[in-house]
Order: C-alpha cells, then sequence, then structure tokens
C-alpha cells in the first residue's frame, strides 16, 4: 500500500491492455505499476512489492506468465495473483489454476466490473 492507495502491478506485452489496465486503476484509487515482460515484471515486484499481481500468460514465451507466478511463489505464497488470458474462460475449466500458485483467471477483453470486485475481495 502506498498512500493509502493499494499496489498493482499489470504485466502484460500489449501495450494497449497495460493502458486500459491503467486507467481502469487510476480511476477507482489504485496505484498501477506496469511491466511489459516477465523479467521486467519481476524487478518491478522487488522494487514496488504490490498489493496484487496481475499477468499476462503468454508474451516473450509461452509460458511466460505461469514462470514468472512460479517465481514470485517461491518468495511470496500470499500475494493475490490473476494470470490474464484470452482464453481465461477454458483455461480455468481445463487446469487447477491453483496448483500454479495464481489466485485466479481473468478474461481478455477485460470486464471491468470483475475486475473491480476482484480487486475489492482479493484485497481486504
Amino acid at each position: 500500500m502506498q498512500d493509502g492507495k493499494y499496489v498493482v502491478l499489470c504485466i502484460d506485452d500489449d501495450a494497449d491492455i497495460r493502458e486500459c489496465l491503467q486507467i481502469i486503476l487510476e480511476e477507482n484509487d489504485y496505484i498501477p505499476v506496469l511491466a511489459e515482460s516477465a523479467e521486467e515484471g519481476y524487478r518491478v515486484y522487488e522494487e514496488t512489492k504490490p498489493d496484487l499481481i496481475i499477468v499476462d500468460m503468454m508474451m516473450e514465451i509461452a509460458d511466460a506468465g505461469t514462470d514468472f507466478t512460479k517465481k514470485v511463489r517461491e518468495h511470496n505464497k500470499n500475494i493475490p495473483i490473476y494470470m490474464l488470458s484470452s482464453v481465461g474462460a477454458g483455461l480455468s475449466m481445463n487446469i487447477d489454476y491453483n496448483e500454479i500458485g495464481l489466485t485466479g483467471i481473468l478474461q481478455k477483453p477485460i470486464d471491468n466490473d470483475l475486475l473491480l470486485s476482484l480487486l475489492t475481495a482479493s484485497l481486504k
């Protein structure tokens, strides 16, 4: 938390998605910190110690988001991590997202109301 606001790390290689998340978060009194790759995301994670993470599943390599999540989980078992995916609904039916350390999966395109309700529930 910073200045009484939750910090949300958003990692996605798509600049439009990052900008969309930034706008939604800022308009709802969150502090977004952004990264365009899993590698950059981990550096930003270590620097900012966010309260919640939203990470794209497939970036520079197919498993970048999953690998990022596993790396964070080695050091922090409690931070909520949501995977952002264009196959989100199908993915959550086919795998146990808890097994890879995720709190949940968000579907692209982003549903603003769902995102905000998940943030509220996860950051109590």
